[in-house]
């Protein structure tokens, strides 16, 4: 069997989901998948290590090294570790070893010495793979670097990749983010402002506005059978790639197929958006994209004939199939929507 080359884009739980899915398809259709990943987020551990050391930030890069760790116990459990996330501590005398600084030298509060327990806070939130990606980074002087040796750690099958080597920031140009001026249109800054903004996004841009490319991505793209979007954040995790000029021209100009997913529920930054919606706004971001297929849930779509008349002004057919978890909530099932993606990507031309 002839291999396929995938390139997923996107970040956070909407990338992993769809990662999850391909391993699915991996065995049956021999799949070289890679991830291109979001680097703007600015928000918790991520927006923490980005704001206080440097680089880009490791959340949405770890979540797609998880998703496509290898299945062996020792990887599992590795994999298991990157996720881990530090809860607040306390520290005590005792546990400080004897002559050692007291709780208050820790926390600051005061000189040496002194009883009872203090909060030891540098780590509290943040997740292990964070650190040791962002450690990596440092390292090896290279995040592509980093990646590959992280992945090595995890046995991923498949490639993990940023979108560019330069962290981006996220702009969005929202209306009604001011219920008492609903038709006001505003500025808003910084990808988890945008992702948890109440108002309705009209525009979005990046900072800088032309990032470099990762230069990795850009040759998996040329080569890539398969290009999927979706599903996940739309404006922040599933736009910016096609802000990135670089990005955008070698996704138009690739001569592989293109494949949109699209969300089970609107979040957010979405409100307001119909299914048809989050198509429109894939063409009004990036004019000459091109679209081969969209799939969507059923259930999620409702009445498909405006999510058909969008895919079809996209040049794509819409693919209905059930890809939700079982139990009603919001999510895509893994196994399921591999299932879907079978017979899509394993078609001929």
């Amino acid at each position: 069997m002839t291999s396929r080359r995938v390139v997923a884009f996107g970040g956070g739980h909407g990338l992993s989901a769809s990662l999850r899915a391909l391993r699915h398809c991996a065995p049956e259709l021999d799949l070289d998948i890679t991830a291109v990943v979001t680097v703007g987020d600015d928000g918790g551990s991520s927006g923490r290590l980005r704001a206080e050391r440097g680089g880009l930030p490791p959340g949405d890069l770890r979540q797609a090294l998880v998703a496509l760790a290898g299945d062996h116990p020792a990887t599992r459990r590795s994999a298991g570790l990157f996720q881990h996330r530090f809860a607040a501590a306390t520290v005590g005398v005792h546990q400080l070893g004897e002559g050692g600084p007291g709780p208050a030298a820790i926390d600051g509060t005061g000189g040496p010495g002194g009883g009872g327990a203090a909060s030891v806070d540098g780590l509290a939130g943040h997740a292990v793979g964070n650190l040791v990606i962002c450690g990596l980074m440092e390292l090896l002087g290279d995040p592509v670097a980093a990646l590959e040796h992280a992945g090595a750690m995890l046995g991923t099958v498949g490639r993990v990749l940023p979108m560019s080597r330069q962290p981006v920031g996220i702009e969005a140009r929202v209306r009604g983010v001011d219920p008492a001026a609903p038709d006001e249109v505003r500025t808003v800054r910084g990808q988890h402002q945008v992702a948890v903004t109440t108002g309705r996004v009209e525009s979005l841009r990046l900072t800088p506005a032309a990032p470099a490319a990762c230069a990795e991505a850009l040759a998996a793209i040329g080569a890539a059978d398969w290009l999927i979007f979706g599903p996940g954040s739309w404006y922040t995790s599933v736009l910016p790639h096609l802000l990135v000029p670089q990005l955008a021209d070698a996704i138009v100009s690739s001569p592989a197929r293109r494949l949109v997913t699209l969300n089970l529920a609107a979040e957010k930054e979405t409100l307001g958006l119909s299914v048809a919606d989050h198509l429109a706004a894939l063409r009004w971001h990036l004019p000459e994209l091109k679209v081969d297929l969209v799939l969507a849930d059923a259930l999620a779509v409702g009445d498909p004939e405006p999510v058909e008349r969008a895919a079809e002004s996209l040049g794509a057919r819409l693919v209905l199939a059930p890809v939700a978890v079982v139990d009603g909530t919001p999510r895509h099932d893994p196994a399921a929507l591999g299932a879907a993606l079978v017979p899509v990507l394993g078609a001929d031309r």
